[in-house]
């Protein structure tokens, strides 16, 4: 049986550009049984399957200039000494070669372990269809990896986890996605953008998912564009407003909650958006920065705003309400009086952003108390990247204006669906408090 050997010699931590290197065989088709006729390097730490060379990347500007001011931790980069300064990389991406030597194992072992992934059956594909795409699950395992500045030859199994079991199943999920919407147009005719919602509440990783994914699109050739409701918020003066017209409604007090964000600003973005459909169109995403007047935010500088061109092939949009239904008016009462005004301003939330969205993903927690480590874990990386952030009280009392909306709006979010989604157009991912999918029931 042929063993590629790549450590016949000691390796020492190197960066590596050559575009177009492969360390594996796909002259024969791509089933799991040919590629197990040899073997291939996997190691001790992870038994994770290393690709050991870094095709050339497109920059990863356009992505971080949004993910700059979201204030994101990203807990289970625990092993990787940039995690804080994540937002501001800009040199090229690259692999280490570790000193030890390492382990040699079939791929069967990734095959294994990609099919055990809580989302497989979620996303419809199949342990037949895993194998005989394995090597665009290796290649996006390697972009991932890059893109984060992880060392891919010892992943840690949360590392491993949010690669193959999360972030891989999601963006195949989003590719069958794109090809169905694409599938509902005439040859002749121009296609419009994907828009596909994220609903997930604060800190539970949904800005993350975005930027992975982003990239991922970029780095297959196709135009994304990002945007969060975020970036929709009224301006420090607009709130400042908002609060003076609520006196003594605490859920109105700063950012957050319906009745705090533009949507007239809304509604002209992501129309603006679905209009992207040929060459030759620019527009800029207006972004917010959440760290401006020590945290309570602003709306960023036009000229720090993303540019994006046409065509574009998906809008990934986020928010921590995005598909919330108002209610009965005695439902909302019954778990905050001050939901009232909040519920009504929901009204109007449909026809600015959810029915631009086609396809939805919904990221569920069990209980909404966890928001508040979650929160506080992102304010800590502000701080250690040198920017203002909110003290730990003062993310308690931050995150405290959410609460009521969640206890009121995510039973029904769980139990129908985003406002105006399709089932056949809905993913449903259940994450535990370490942000990562677990099994249904």
């Amino acid at each position: 049986m042929a063993t590629f050997n790549v450590f016949s010699q000691t390796w020492q931590p190197c960066t590596i550009i050559s575009p177009s290197v492969s360390c594996y065989n796909t002259n024969n088709n791509n089933s799991i049984n040919n590629y197990n006729n040899s073997k291939f390097h996997f190691f001790s730490n992870s038994r994770y399957f290393s690709i050991l060379s870094s095709l050339s990347a497109p920059t990863t500007s356009q992505l971080t200039s949004h993910f700059s001011k979201s204030g994101c931790g990203i807990s289970w980069l625990q092993n990787s000494s940039n995690a804080a300064s994540i937002e501001y990389r800009r040199r090229p991406l690259y692999s280490t070669f570790p000193t030890k030597p390492a382990e040699v194992a079939s791929v069967q072992d990734l095959f294994e372990f990609i099919c055990s992934g809580p989302l497989l059956e979620k996303i419809g594909v199949t342990q037949e269809k895993v194998a005989d795409s394995i090597d665009k699950w290796l290649s996006y395992g390697r972009y991932i990896c890059q893109l984060f500045q992880l060392n891919e030859l010892y992943l840690s199994e949360p590392q491993k986890a949010r690669v193959y079991h999360y972030y891989i199943p999601v963006f195949i999920w989003c590719e069958d996605q794109i090809a169905q919407h694409q599938s509902k147009f005439n040859e002749e005719e121009e296609i419009p953008p994907l828009v596909i919602g994220f609903s997930a509440p604060q800190g539970c990783g949904k800005t993350t998912l975005v930027f992975a994914l982003d990239y991922l699109f970029q780095i297959t050739g196709r135009n994304s564009a990002t945007i969060s409701i975020d970036d929709f918020y009224l301006t420090a003066e607009g709130q400042n407003k908002l609060k003076e017209a609520n006196p003594g409604n605490g859920l109105l007090e700063f950012r957050g909650n319906a009745g705090s964000h533009d949507l007239a600003l809304s509604i002209e973005t992501l129309a603006a958006l679905t209009k992207m459909t040929s060459e030759g169109i620019k527009m800029k995403l207006p972004r917010y920065d959440k760290s401006a007047f020590s945290g309570r935010g602003d709306r960023a500088d036009p000229s720090t705003w993303t540019e994006v061109k046409g065509p574009l092939t998906v809008v990934l949009f986020e928010g921590w309400m995005l598909g919330f239904k108002p209610l009965p008016v005695e439902a909302v009462k019954a778990v905050d009086p001050q939901l009232q005004i909040i519920n009504k301003n929901l009204g109007a939330y449909y026809d600015a952003w959810d029915k631009y969205i086609k396809s939805w993903i919904v990221i569920k927690i069990k209980n909404p108390n966890c928001v508040y480590q979650w929160r506080l874990q992102a304010e800590i990386s502000m701080r250690e990247a040198g920017k203002p952030g909110m003290s730990d009280d003062e993310v308690r009392d931050f995150v405290s204006r959410y609460l009521p909306a969640y206890h009121a709006y995510l039973p029904t979010l769980y139990s129908e669906g985003p406002n105006g989604s399709d089932p056949q157009h809905l993913l449903t991912i259940e994450i535990d408090e370490g942000r990562n999918p677990i099994l249904a029931g």
